[in-house]
């Protein structure tokens, strides 16, 4: 029995220096190595080590938190964790495997969709990676027309909150996107010199009791609910630079008092932007960010998104993944 744990060991030590992508051609060869390959301590361990680095994390393939927080021989229940699904659910080349999987018609029908449809689907973007970060994530935007080509500027109002600006994706389709900013510019600039937090005036603080603790939430300023009111989705740019301090929670209640039911459709989906400045600042993995957000606690369809505001890497894969979401809630 010795002997049979010993040789056990060195295969699964053999087996860690291939890839995931290898494994699976593996156990395709036989019964044997089938078995083999499935090991849950083998995939556990591709899944805490490769994890950080993937960038992009969506509602349907966020790994349990548990997964994280607990010792192996607390969470070795096969039928709860299987590591090697979680892991083919999870990483990005899984996903883009499943999704070109799909049948081809689809694809058809969302472009027939785009032809019949009249309105551009607008957008709110808020958060504090578009304030806090060294590098503009929005004049970025209206400045690479390589990369995202303005189709139109603000030229009316939305209850005294500028129209947005009209963007053309690489397929043509046009979206609008409505910048919603905590305060002034002049406010945010001398925050950003400071170091300091600016006092957000988009939303105001509201005050309960639950059980015998006092629980705070927040509800959005009157002109800011008449954005919710009409748009199809949301994007939020969260700040994933790891020098800096967050407060997750408070995030979470400010995405709360945005997507509130009471102000549009519940389905509506939400792009997180996890932002940092520039290639090179150490990043928080998007993966850790949506565990800190709790996005698993959304009830609709969300994606989080590695973004480099300097280079607006990432942002294409997230607006074309937030184009789908609308494009498809609209056709329902």
């Amino acid at each position: 029995a010795a002997l049979n744990g010993f040789q056990i060991d060195v295969q699964l030590n053999i087996m860690s220096f291939l890839s995931p992508q290898d494994l699976c051609h593996l156990g395709s060869t036989s019964c044997y190595w089938r078995a083999a390959v499935q090991d849950p301590l083998l995939w556990r361990y591709f899944l805490l080590r490769d994890l950080p680095s993937w960038t992009s994390v969506d509602w349907k393939s966020l790994p349990d938190v548990a997964i994280f927080n607990k010792a192996f021989s607390e969470v070795s229940d096969n039928a709860l964790y299987d590591y090697m699904a979680v892991y083919k659910r999870s990483c990005p080349q899984g996903r883009r495997s499943l999704k070109s999987s799909r049948p081809r018609y689809g694809t058809v029908t969302s472009f027939l969709q785009s032809l019949v449809t009249q309105a551009e689907p607008r957008f709110a973007m808020f958060g504090p990676g578009l304030e806090e970060l060294d590098d503009s994530l929005v004049q970025k935007m209206m400045t690479c027309p390589e990369i995202l080509l303005v189709a139109g500027l603000p030229h009316r109002q939305i209850h005294g909150i500028g129209s947005g600006v009209s963007f053309q994706f690489n397929n043509g389709q046009k979206f609008n996107i409505v910048t919603l900013y905590s305060t002034t510019s002049v406010e945010r600039r001398r925050a950003r010199e400071e170091q300091a937090v600016a006092v957000n005036k988009m939303f105001y603080q509201e005050n309960s009791i639950v059980g015998n603790q006092q629980a705070v939430h927040y509800s959005v300023i009157a002109q800011v609910r008449k954005v919710c009111e009409v748009v199809d989705g949301f994007i939020y740019v969260a700040n994933a630079e790891a020098h800096r301090e967050h407060d997750r929670q408070e995030e979470l209640a400010r995405i709360l008092a945005m997507i509130d039911p009471a102000l549009g459709p519940p389905n509506r989906p939400l792009l997180v932007l996890s932002c940092v400045s520039h290639v090179g600042v150490k990043r928080i993995p998007c993966v850790y960010v949506a565990h800190h957000l709790q996005l698993n606690l959304l009830r609709q369809p969300w994606m989080m998104q590695d973004t480099v505001a300097a280079t607006l890497d990432g942002l294409l894969n997230g607006i074309e993944w937030l184009l789908e979401e609308a494009n498809c809630k609209n056709a329902q």
